[in-house]
């Protein structure tokens, strides 16, 4: 019962963590249309993402490990272990080049407006950093739902 217990809270955070960072684009996509609602649009992905989406990822880290070893599961199952180096790399990429990426795109379209060359580059990182979060988010979601054999 514990095993099922945590895998329904791995899955019900995957959903929203997942869920919230795939809807990024398009938010920011349509106010890039309209501007003057991109500050408020790009502080509310920021909330989401500081006070939804990333405690979720926490929350899968946590429940994924419990999962692994409640059935004796070891971490250098080349799925799994292939899957934890991709959430490393997605965690680091993250918090050092995303989220910093996005804070620093909220003072730049506040203090230099959207037109700024200095906006738009950062506009442009932040959509690099977050298609390829997307796209290794997409690849761990695989390994977990598919669990190939890898290699051994």
């Amino acid at each position: 019962m514990l095993y099922l217990l945590l895998k329904w809270l791995h899955v019900l955070a995957a959903i929203v963590a997942v869920g919230a960072n795939v809807t990024y684009g398009i938010w920011i996509g349509r106010a890039s249309r309209n501007p003057e609602v991109l500050p408020f649009t790009l502080r509310g992905i920021k909330l989401i993402d500081d006070r939804l989406a990333n405690p979720a990822y926490g929350l899968l880290l946590i429940t994924g490990l419990l999962m692994a070893f409640t059935a004796q599961l070891p971490l250098t199952t080349p799925w799994l272990l292939t899957a934890l180096i991709l959430y490393g790399i997605v965690l680091l990429v993250g918090l050092l080049g995303y989220t910093p990426a996005l804070r620093r795109q909220i003072q730049m379209l506040d203090s230099e407006g959207f037109g700024s060359p200095n906006y738009q580059a950062l506009a442009r990182r932040g959509t690099i950093l977050g298609i390829s979060l997307a796209v290794l988010v997409v690849v761990i979601v695989f390994l977990m739902v598919v669990k190939p054999e890898l290699w051994g």
